[in-house]
């Protein structure tokens, strides 16, 4: 079950998110939920469709169990299915 202590090693397709910070600043604000996830990018299907956005040097802000909760993309840079498996000792 997905919860803030392990989010990182959990699925994200499916989750609603707000991109809250983003080098390129184009990209903050973009608001929808997750659809698909690579290596370095994450899919958000908006109202205008689907946005890829990289992970690096991205703040996504999300809701689990009723908290808000902002995920730090560069923790989450890496395949998806080496991600699950991969210990992370400070979060």
């Amino acid at each position: 079950m997905r919860n803030i202590k392990n989010i990182l090693q959990h699925e994200l397709i499916g989750l609603d998110c707000v991109v809250v910070y983003s080098k390129n600043k184009d990209n903050i604000g973009i608001k929808g939920k997750i659809v698909d996830e690579t290596m370095k990018t994450l899919s958000i299907e908006t109202g205008k469709g689907v946005k890829k956005i990289l992970k690096q040097g991205t703040e996504f802000k999300t809701d689990l169990d009723g908290k808000k909760v902002t995920i730090d993309g560069n923790y989450l840079v890496s395949r998806p299915e080496d991600r699950i498996k991969k210990k992370i000792k400070k979060w």
